[in-house]
């Protein structure tokens, strides 16, 4: 069969490309044709209208809205999450298979664009709470990059900064300088100068954050309608310090509004100016009193009571922290639990004053280390016991280096979906130890991503380098004595089919 399909995470970095990769593989080791389109965050090349209408049967692996859905209109299809592509590539291709085989063409049903047949029930279920969780995905995987470009210019700030000021008090000193000053009277000779630069540009793209945020939530809900109230939105929650809450709310508002106004009957002599005037000079005007004079002050106030609390932390209670930020990075790899506990990281780093021993940036170093263990764990175990993995492992573990050191948690996926309790549960322990360590030590980090390419960024280093290290020794160990105990049956059956195929070539040869 000829199939094609679409994949896209919540990031669109690494689940969308392992998906797009495992279908492709599963669909050629059956037997069929797959041609995938990545919605990935590096954007994405259309499939060609001619392999689509040859297609047979979709495959939507996706955790966000796919784009351009209409254009697979009347084929049969089988939507899954995009972790279910990932884990379980194989499986995927059989259900579409499956509904392509079921599926009652045009004119034999009794619609005209074809009936689904009951086979394609293996469709996830886009309920109430699916959807809520892709607009809200929609949304992060368009602010991200925003506070990746502005966290790494303002970290690379400090460093010149510290340079031009001769002492770590630099990174202080560079923002006390006015901006408006340093652009007028320009001296590219200066390093003080360029740190200034650099640090308002890193601030300029802070300062889009929320509305980005808020505005894409809105986009995901009512298309292009939702934009404009949505960055409006955005933008008034930031006018009152609402942050990132006053975001999500303004982002759910905007949308729902926009979606319900554009669906209002109205005179034919309206409609033209409604996508243009109506629905956004309503959406916004409505959206805009609600957060400035009714809802804005009192997520302000939380989100101050947020950062009081999270500044004030110390001791046994900065540990604990830590603790908790490790298990959630190290328990599904990449999945929902680890992504809450990224975007907690991420979106404090962009809301966060410039002190550099702020709390915020120590949350952010700790996240990252621990995101890191897991991958670089099970690329150890696999070198020094080979024995415990099958083939394809040990070629997985040789990738899962650079993965892992890349701060790429989705590295270790194909352990856990192989193994799952076990490789879990010692991610689990290796990522908390690594997550108390980071907090304790009082590394800090202002680049949202990088792993050790941005380590030049990390306030104290060898520590952070040191967290790691432990946690990846920690998992590696836990890893392989739970599958030394077990005796692996998977890679026994491996190894018994090679034994015989090697016996088989030994008697030809003989």
């Amino acid at each position: 069969m000829r199939l094609v399909a679409v994949t896209s995470c919540p990031t669109g970095i690494a689940h969308t490309y392992m998906a797009a990769e495992a279908l492709e593989q599963a669909g050629k080791a059956a037997g069929h044709e797959v041609h995938v389109e990545t919605q990935g965050a590096a954007g994405s090349t259309p499939l060609d209208p001619a392999i689509i209408a040859a297609a047979d049967g979709v495959v939507y692996a996706a955790d966000l809205e796919v784009k351009d859905k209409q254009r697979f209109a009347g084929k049969p299809f089988v939507d899954v999450g995009v972790k279910k592509a990932v884990h379980d590539a194989p499986g995927v291709i059989a259900a579409a298979v499956a509904a392509v085989e079921a599926w009652v063409p045009a004119g034999a049903g009794e619609t005209p664009a074809g009936t689904p047949a009951p086979t394609s029930s293996a469709a996830r279920d886009a309920g109430a709470g699916t959807k809520i969780r892709q607009w809200l995905m929609t949304g992060v995987s368009y602010m991200i990059p925003f506070v990746a470009a502005g966290g790494i210019l303002i970290a690379v700030s400090f460093m010149l900064a510290q340079v031009a000021w001769g002492g770590a008090e630099g990174a202080i000193e560079v923002t006390g300088v006015d901006a408006a000053e340093v652009v007028a009277a320009f001296d590219p000779l200066s390093l003080q100068h360029w740190a200034v630069i650099l640090l308002a540009t890193g601030q300029l793209a802070f300062g889009f954050l929320v509305p980005v945020l808020s505005g894409f939530i809105a986009y995901a809900i009512a298309d292009r309608p939702g934009l404009v109230p949505g960055f409006v939105g955005g933008a008034a929650a930031v006018f009152v310090g609402a942050g990132f809450l006053g975001g999500l709310v303004t982002g759910f508002l905007a949308g729902g509004l926009a979606l319900w106004i554009s669906r209002w009957k109205v005179p034919k002599g309206v409609r033209g100016i409604m996508p243009v005037v109506v629905i956004p000079l309503l959406s916004s005007a409505i959206v805009g009193i609600v957060m400035l004079v009714l809802v804005g002050r009192p997520i302000a106030a939380a989100m101050d009571g947020l950062t009081s609390w999270l500044n004030g932390l110390s001791g046994s209670s900065v540990v604990l922290l830590g603790i908790l930020l490790g298990a959630m990075m190290g328990f599904d790899l990449g999945g929902p639990i680890n992504k809450v506990a990224y975007t907690f990281a991420v979106t404090g780093l962009a809301t966060q004053g410039l002190a550099s021993d702020a709390t915020q940036y120590r949350i952010m170093a700790a996240v990252m280390a621990a995101g890191m263990v897991a991958p670089l764990a099970m690329a150890l175990a696999t070198t020094v016991r080979k024995r415990l993995f099958t083939h394809v492992e040990q070629e997985n573990g040789k990738a899962a280096w650079l993965l892992g050191a890349s701060f790429i948690s989705e590295g270790a996926i194909p352990f856990a979906a192989a193994d799952p309790w076990r490789v879990i549960v010692s991610s689990v322990v290796g990522s908390s130890i690594t997550g108390a360590i980071v907090m304790a030590s009082g590394s800090t980090l202002v680049a949202p991503h990088g792993g050790v390419w941005v380590l030049p960024l990390i306030g104290n280093p060898l520590a952070f380098l040191g967290a790691v290290v432990v946690g990846t020794l920690v998992t590696a160990a836990i890893v392989v004595v739970l599958k030394t105990l077990a005796h692996d049956p998977v890679v026994r059956a491996e190894r018994a089919a090679e034994e015989q195929r090697d016996d088989a070539l030994v008697a030809r040869s003989a």
